[in-house]
């Protein structure tokens, strides 16, 4: 391949086409590419950065702590804020998502902008993990909640702020390293998004009973008290004040599309692309969690990967389509596992079989259409969920084995 690519951003998506591509790769961080999945780990102290390293690029076309500032379309150039300027025959955005910072009062910090206060942090990067160990380290391990009839120790008090997955992830790690963690989420119940009522339900009582996380929920947060730009409370909405020495909002992420708007590529809530992965402009493409692919947004390393891999086809030999992404969504905290997919809810004429342990805390519910799955739920000790997510991810008629009996044995990883 002779052809000049170029791809701005080094996460997930950008480090995957690097590593079957010869690419020129710009990254903004100030560390090669990483799994932004596992900084939970990292940050409960199970792994050490350098353990989530991505494999290399192809080639030695990685650039760190560029930042691009434009695109010319015209001349097929990226420029970048330290002058430098790239040639491109194929460029491709993979500039990733942002995350959200809500309107609270005393976010801003000193002077205001987009700085926050000292002691207040978003989970997104390598660098906010980084910056919230360095909060927490001193803390001492937390002995689980009912052990030997003790209760955790006292350590840094950390509020998060969403209970969304990161929030949960968030908070369960700030606990394993020895945080007093109190969780506020606006919505009826945690993760709203990939679990019903039930569900929320037994992982809201995983984490205060097993982890010692004092969870809130319909709380609305009001703002942030700060002395001398360091956070020193969190206020919610009914005057109830949260003391806190950290704070991490976790109140979800949005796609990065500020260079393709200025380069007047079709945006909407991400930068749409086709089939093929380009955008309005046949020499760009996009893919991960900027790509908005037929009306939809995905924001999961599954997706990244497989529109990455779907690119590698069409930039090296003309061919591949990407149809969409059917992934669960995973989630491993200790003595509990989650899994989650597709439409939790049924509608009328679908089939629904549930299963609940309310003391061993398993909990399992699929949604059937016709002879395909169209959504589940899945917690507490999954050892393997293997029949079931090929089932689902490859949109396959169920095996003809009974469906009690897959979500009891499943059929194997």
């Amino acid at each position: 391949m002779s052809s000049r690519i170029v791809v701005v951003g080094g996460g997930t998506a950008g480090a995957r086409l690097a590593e079957r591509l010869p690419v020129t790769l710009l990254g903004e961080e100030p560390h090669a590419p990483y799994n932004r999945v596992l900084l939970a780990d990292v940050l409960a102290g199970r792994y050490g950065p350098e353990v989530i390293a991505l494999p290399s690029p192809r080639n030695d076309g990685a650039r760190h702590e560029v930042r691009v500032t434009g695109i010319d379309r015209s001349a097929r150039v990226v420029h970048c804020a330290g002058g430098e300027a790239f040639a491109y025959d194929r460029l491709v955005l993979a500039t990733g998502s942002n995350p959200v910072l809500p309107p609270l009062r005393g976010l801003g910090g000193l002077g205001g902008g987009d700085r926050l206060p000292t002691g207040v942090h978003a989970f997104r990067t390598l660098d906010d993990c980084l910056a919230l160990d360095a909060l927490v380290g001193a803390a001492r391990p937390v002995s689980p909640a009912g052990s030997a009839g003790q209760g955790p120790r006292p350590g840094t008090r950390a509020v998060v702020i969403g209970g969304g997955l990161l929030g949960v992830s968030a908070a369960r790690a700030l606990a394993a390293r020895g945080a007093e963690v109190v969780l506020a989420q606006q919505g009826e119940h945690l993760m709203e998004r990939q679990l019903d009522a039930e569900a929320s339900r037994l992982l809201r009582r995983h984490l205060e009973a097993d982890l010692g996380v004092e969870v809130h929920t319909e709380c609305r947060v009001r703002g942030l008290r700060c002395v001398d730009d360091k956070v020193q409370a969190v206020e919610l909405a009914d005057g109830f004040v949260l003391d806190a020495d950290v704070v991490v909002i976790a109140c979800g992420v949005r796609p990065r599309v500020g260079l393709a708007l200025e380069a007047g590529l079709d945006v909407r809530r991400g930068i749409v692309v086709d089939d093929q992965l380009r955008t309005s402009d046949p020499y760009i493409h996009a893919i991960g969690d900027c790509a908005e692919h037929d009306g939809r947004l995905y924001g999961l390393a599954g997706a990244a990967l497989e529109q990455a891999d779907v690119l590698t086809e069409v930039l090296t030999h003309g061919t591949g389509a990407y149809r969409g992404t059917r992934a669960l969504t995973r989630l491993s905290m200790d003595a509990l596992e989650l899994a989650a997919f597709g439409e939790a809810t049924p509608l009328p004429g679908d089939d629904t079989v549930q299963l609940a342990d309310a003391t061993s805390g398993a909990y399992r519910k699929v949604v059937v259409r016709g002879d395909r799955l169209v959504g589940g739920v899945l917690l507490g000790d999954l050892g393997a969920v293997g029949a079931l997510a090929r089932a689902w991810e490859g949109d396959e008629a169920l095996p003809e084995a009974p469906l009690l009996h897959l979500l009891t044995h499943d059929g194997g990883s």
